[in-house]
C-alpha cells in the first residue's frame, strides 16, 4: 500500500513552460508501462510579449490541459494540449507540448 500515487511533470508548450500533475484519466497498464489519457491540471509559466506599460497576464497562470501520460517505472513522458484563449489579434487554438516528469 503507497501513502501517495501521483505524478508531476515539466515540460514545453507554446513558447512557455508547464508543471502539472495527472488528474482524472482512462488508464491502461501492462507492467512496466501505464499509459493514460485524461486531465492535466496544472501552471503554465509564459510572459506576455506586449508594448511597455500596456496591461499584461501573470506570468505563472493556473490551467487545465490534456493529453496522454506514459511511465516507464518512474520515468514520465507527457504530450498535453492546452487552450489559449482569442485575443485582439490572434484567433484561440489548441497547442501541444511535450513533458518529462516522474511517477511516485
Amino acid at each position: 500500500m503507497s501513502l501517495f500515487d501521483g505524478i508531476i511533470a515539466a515540460g514545453y508548450v507554446d513558447k512557455g513552460a508547464y508543471v502539472n500533475c495527472t488528474g482524472p484519466s482512462v488508464k491502461f497498464t501492462r507492467k512496466p508501462l501505464t499509459l493514460m489519457l485524461g486531465l492535466l491540471p496544472g501552471l503554465r509559466i509564459k510572459e506576455d510579449k506586449i508594448a511597455a506599460g500596456a496591461p499584461k497576464n501573470s506570468v505563472v497562470t493556473p490551467s487545465l490541459g490534456f493529453g496522454l501520460t506514459l511511465s516507464i517505472g518512474h520515468l514520465v513522458v507527457q504530450t498535453p494540449f492546452y487552450y489559449t484563449s482569442k485575443t485582439s489579434s490572434q484567433d484561440g487554438k489548441w497547442n501541444p507540448g511535450v513533458g518529462l516528469g516522474y511517477r511516485f
